[in-house]
């Protein structure tokens, strides 16, 4: 039996998950997703990392954020990530200690202040 001519949305879909443009585009919705959560001064400090089986980790720059974020924050950021992110089963935030990669261009040098003993 020959087949007739299959839909256009089945042959997007086929070739969106062999590419993985799928994971891609949800990786960056939830990338945005948290910037928006935890705002523009957070997210400079912060990086998201893998979510596995509703357990989103996050590596944190700062140890004080980093224990902002796991003790004060962790309900309200949960519920605004499931707000903006209906169909991703977040269930938990965990936070860990590391090196924030730079988003954007080279990281600046010091800063003139930083060098002045008198500031002290």
């Amino acid at each position: 039996m020959e087949k007739g001519p299959e839909p256009l949305g089945e042959i997007l879909s086929r070739l969106f998950t062999a590419r993985g443009w799928g994971r891609r585009q949800e990786r960056l919705r939830l990338e945005q997703a948290w910037v928006q959560a935890i705002g523009e001064s957070g997210a400079g400090q912060t990086q998201v990392g893998g979510l596995r089986r509703g357990v989103l980790e996050v590596v944190v720059g700062n140890a004080v954020l980093m224990q902002e974020l796991a003790h004060f924050r962790k309900r309200q950021l949960i519920e605004e990530l499931r707000r903006r992110l209906p169909r991703l089963p977040i269930t938990d935030l965990r936070f860990r200690g590391g090196v924030i990669k730079e988003q954007e261009g080279p990281s600046p040098g010091p800063s003139a202040d930083a060098n002045r003993t008198d500031a002290l």
